[in-house]
């Protein structure tokens, strides 16, 4: 059995028409290769979700993995090479569970030297300790599997990849910038609306129509400083018409230009006048609705949202609770990198491979937020050194894809990437119980 252990997830390989395009699968195959020569007694583990096999909605069975195969030729011959050096073993996730529920994927992988574990966690041993790996689905209430191992038996996140997910796959080549493929990179799923909105208007949108609007979009915001100042001139708060007859002169400096700005901003106005008005009687209209919809029980009481990560923290614990010899707690299936300390232990995500986005507000106006792309291609290596248990952190570069328009790089900022993850941590031993652990060796 391996002492060195390098953990992966969520690579998302396969789906619908354009789903079926990895844009990161060079990298992954280099990955793979620089596995296929080392010289360490190793473990490549793939905590799930390595394949898209919820988002091939026109294909069943075993024709998925054929699809697979024909479309990821190189993929499968690297890992077929790789897995002649070092053990890999794959643990089916929420996407790809019904890796567990075919007997002949076992039989299928095994060909290209992939070994399938068709249980929901397993452990493995470094440094006479354990670390506990899963895939995460298990605590999220809308993909928690009701009956592991059946085909059939689908949570609600299937139905939800199934007919948006996969949908978008087939469709995305119908738009101007290929964008809807990019569904499955977006978190959390709350995100989609603004999403769309934000792509139709930066992307799909005539034109004529968007750099119509941009002009009233951008002085929005100024529009409502001017009413506020209008306001405040005629109640006397301010006393006299100075800074309104100030702007009004500012703006006839610039001839034409001035006198369109004006003419936007008064439009504003009115507009604001009338959504004010009209907003007061929906209001209580809303308000009535969403207190009749909580008698029946149809919306829930709004309740102070807990931590992402919180499910995983208390599955963590518990794990922690029940084998005291645990000290690292893995799993992906969130997509958020992260490594978190916990007394002497740690859990770790791990991540994902697909491309990130990142809502990023605009400068000025209520226009829609710009979505930035970009990659965080994570895996983590754990071995013991001189009884201690260390986990390095490595990402592999990518370059973020020139992909935004340019009036969405006019109108924003790219986003700082944080990465608070520790290159190294070292889970220490006493030796007392190095001692022990000999000794039962």
């Amino acid at each position: 059995m391996s002492e060195t252990y390098y953990f992966v997830s969520d690579l998302h390989v396969g789906g619908d028409e354009e789903l079926q395009k990895c844009e990161f699968e060079d990298e992954f195959v280099e990955f793979l290769r620089m596995l296929e020569t080392t010289d360490e007694n190793a473990e490549l583990v793939i905590l799930g979700d390595a394949f898209g096999l919820w988002e091939f909605t026109q294909s069943a069975g075993m024709k998925k993995f054929d699809l697979l195969v024909e479309h990821h030729p190189k993929l499968f011959d690297q890992f077929r090479k790789t897995g002649e050096n070092v053990t890999i073993t794959l643990i089916p996730g929420n996407h790809d569970a019904e890796l567990a529920g075919y007997p002949e994927y076992e039989r299928r992988l095994a060909e290209y030297n992939v070994n399938l574990d068709s249980t929901l966690s397993l452990t493995r041993s470094v440094a006479g300790k354990k670390i506990w790996i899963e895939h995460g689905m298990q605590e999220d209430a809308h993909n928690r599997m009701p009956e592991f191992g059946n085909p059939r038996a689908n949570p609600l996140g299937y139905f939800v990849n199934r007919h948006i997910t996969g949908k978008a796959g087939q469709l995305s080549g119908r738009g101007k910038y290929n964008w809807l493929k990019d569904i499955q990179s977006l978190t959390p799923l709350e995100e989609i609306p603004d999403w769309i909105a934000s792509n139709y208007f930066y992307r799909e949108m005539n034109p004529f129509l968007r750099y119509g609007a941009l002009p009233f979009l951008l002085l929005f915001q100024i529009s409502l400083l001017y009413l506020l100042v209008l306001v405040l001139e005629a109640t006397g708060v301010l006393g006299t018409h100075l800074i309104s007859n100030l702007t009004a002169d500012f703006l006839h400096q610039f001839g034409l230009v001035g006198d369109l700005v004006e003419f936007v901003i008064y439009v504003n106005l009115v507009v604001v006048g009338l959504l004010f008005l009209v907003s007061i009687p929906l209001y209580f209209f809303a308000r009535d609705v969403r207190k009749t919809l909580e008698r029946f029980g149809l919306v829930r009481q709004e309740k102070p949202e807990e931590p992402a990560d919180a499910p995983y923290v208390a599955a963590a614990e518990d794990v922690f609770e029940e084998f005291p010899d645990v000290v690292a707690y893995i799993y992906g299936h969130t997509h958020r990198v992260s490594l978190t300390n916990v007394g002497e232990r740690v859990i770790i995500n791990t991540g994902t491979w697909l491309k990130r986005l990142h809502r990023t507000s605009t400068w000025i106006g209520i226009l829609p937020p710009v979505y930035y792309p970009s990659y965080r291609l994570t895996y983590f290596k754990i071995d013991g050194e001189e009884g201690n248990v260390v986990i390095e952190y490595h990402t592999i570069e990518k370059e973020a894809p020139n992909e935004l328009t340019l009036v969405q790089r006019l109108l924003s900022r790219r986003p700082k990437m944080k990465n608070d993850v520790p290159k190294r941590t070292v889970i220490e031993t006493s030796e007392k119980e190095v001692v022990e652990s000999a000794s039962k060796e």
